[in-house]
């Protein structure tokens, strides 16, 4: 990555027990960086060390041209201008709403027209006079992003804010989260384990593994190698960039992509909006002809470049699609079935209803 004036250098070693962080990054100074990784990997401890919650951590923090920690001396965490949201709210529960919003957007003495703006892009207005408890899991994390957004941080951070919610709500705030991302100004840092908000939010894409960076670039560019361990996992597969085309009356879209022309049904997108779809390896079948006479609507033409063997008796087909890269999860039985080898042309199907937009 081509450094920039307002990139985010993070080089800094942590040990505790038998946990060691040990990494150095350049973060793009603005979009969305999702830091991915399965749990004890040390996400959160990265965000904490960030935020100045982490005094065990030693190294270097510049964010821009603002020098937050070095080998001299480190910013407390009440000067770093960080906004940061955790699993849970952590919402003052004797406060209401407006009282909770207002609590750190008077601290950063922040103009009122901030305040404004993320009650009426989070629709917070209908909740203001309420309390906490009163709030649902959805409710309350849209109140704490709010909360950190008017306090005008220099950083936002996001430590697995949809964690704690159940697939429903999750769904309910993951186009404010997607509002942020466009339209905050501000660097986001945003830690998950869900690769579903790794495509939909990621700008910039990190993997962690025990305290190390594995990988780390353009989001699209790193969810879509094969060679990480993000392309082992039940839900691995590819995520293209898409522009909707048309939408019908019953919701199907065709999305313009990179593969050629994908139907999918989503939400009430209009032609013209641009978004992401995530193509699962186990919602792929492969076929030696085309067959128009099923209900299959997506019928790409495809040339087999790599099969590897995966665990439980399933082989992971690596396909190219009009330059694209795509994955496929079938078994031993079908490779034998269909004498698969690589260089051989195939269709790839996959089911409109099973794309993920």
């Amino acid at each position: 990555m081509a450094e920039r004036a307002d990139d985010i250098h993070i080089a800094l070693r942590l040990a505790r027990g038998d946990f060691r962080m040990d990494l150095d990054l350049r973060l793009p100074g603005s979009g969305c960086s999702v830091v991915f990784g399965p749990s004890g990997c040390g996400k959160s401890t990265l965000l904490r060390a960030i935020a100045g919650l982490e005094p065990r951590a030693h190294g270097e923090i510049r964010v821009g041209e603002a020098c937050w920690q070095d080998a001299r001396s480190a910013l407390p965490a009440h000067r770093r201008g960080v906004g940061m949201v955790f699993q849970h709210s952590a919402l003052l529960p004797h406060l209401s709403v407006v009282d909770n919003l207002r609590f750190g957007w008077k601290r950063a003495r922040a103009a009122p027209e901030l305040l404004e703006r993320w009650i009426e892009r989070l629709a917070l207005a209908p909740l203001l006079s309420r309390k906490p408890d009163s709030l649902s899991g959805g409710e309350r994390q849209r109140v704490a992003l709010a909360r950190a957004l008017v306090s005008n941080p220099r950083l936002l951070l996001l430590d697995e804010p949809l964690s704690a919610l159940d697939a429903p709500r999750r769904g309910e705030i993951l186009p404010y989260l997607e509002a942020v991302r466009r339209e905050a100004g501000i660097p986001v840092l945003y830690v998950t384990h869900a690769l579903e908000e790794v495509a939909r939010l990621a700008d910039h894409l990190i993997v962690l593994d025990a305290g190390r960076v594995s990988a780390a670039g353009p989001a699209l560019d790193v969810l879509n190698r094969d060679d990480l361990p993000l392309a082992l996992r039940d839900d691995a597969g590819v995520v293209l960039e898409a522009e909707v085309s048309a939408r019908d009356a019953h919701g199907l879209l065709s999305l313009h992509t990179s593969a050629g022309t994908l139907h999918a049904h989503g939400g009430a997108h209009p032609p013209g909006t641009r978004l992401r779809v995530r193509i699962q390896a186990r919602d792929v079948s492969l076929a030696l002809g085309r067959h128009d006479d099923s209900s299959l609507l997506n019928l790409l033409p495809a040339t087999l470049v790599a099969l590897s063997d995966l665990p439980g008796g399933q082989v992971q087909a690596r396909l190219e699609v009009q330059g694209q890269a795509l994955l496929a999860r079938i078994s031993h039985r079908s490779v034998e079935r269909l004498g698969l080898q690589p260089g051989m042309p195939l269709w790839a199907q996959v089911k409109a209803v099973a794309l993920l937009v």
